[in-house]
């Protein structure tokens, strides 16, 4: 059998539940310090492997169509490449023209790979000079919830994005988890009993619905 080689440390890979690393970088939209421009919000930092190609066109368009329903939510959207901001400012001409759309957040100029490497971004197996599609859900705390890598040729789902943001959010506000496919509106799961106690008071509970004791779901 053929040793597997050894893998490349060139990157990091923050973690759920890890503070989101803070950072000063050039963007469209001048000198950006992550931590003063977040602020309290939550954020959704993605990334996309280049300027000026096909899946990433339709990806940026996408978000600028859908930047009001993350606004909503009390989401910034921020954009990054390892693209100068010429190339940038470029694109963001060029998607104007061709696609119709304006994008109304800023993109991040990171041509020293200083914040990809801070964020996992660069996957050297799959190419050293450019970044994966990479989503970083952080809170209003300044803490990663949710980070989901795409390969270079397959597109996100913004619907997915969305959704995942609003099952976060509905999660701490009710002190609940969401069950598979989950949708805004939907019945919410219980947590599961810890004591024999609460199993009881769980039994005895009408307001659910109960499938076992350790499975439950409600409407919020």
């Amino acid at each position: 059998m053929t040793p597997m080689a050894p893998l490349l440390t060139t990157t990091s890979l923050p973690r759920i539940g890890d503070p989101a690393p803070d950072f000063e970088a050039p963007s469209t939209h001048g000198n950006l310090r992550f931590s003063n421009w977040r602020g309290n919000e939550w954020v959704v930092l993605f990334s996309h492997p280049a300027d000026f190609t096909p899946v990433c066109s339709t990806e940026m368009a996408e978000f600028a169509r859908r930047a009001k329903d993350f606004e909503q939510r009390g989401v910034k959207l921020l954009g990054l490449s390892i693209d100068s901001i010429h190339s940038h400012l470029a694109w963001r001409e060029n998607l104007k023209q061709v696609l119709g759309v304006e994008l109304p957040f800023p993109i991040i100029a990171d041509m020293t790979m200083e914040v990809a490497r801070l964020y996992g971004m660069l996957h050297d197996r799959v190419s050293t000079v450019a970044t994966v599609r990479a989503v970083f859900v952080i809170d209003g705390k300044g803490v990663i919830r949710a980070l989901v890598y795409y390969p270079m040729s397959v597109g996100r789902n913004m619907d997915e994005i969305l959704r995942l943001v609003d099952a976060l959010q509905t999660t701490d506000a009710h002190a609940c988890a969401t069950p598979v496919n989950w949708r805004p509106g939907e019945a919410v799961i219980v947590p599961p009993p810890k004591t024999v106690d609460e199993v009881a008071e769980r039994l005895s509970r009408t307001d659910t619905e109960r499938i076992d004791f350790y499975l439950s779901k409600k409407k919020l």
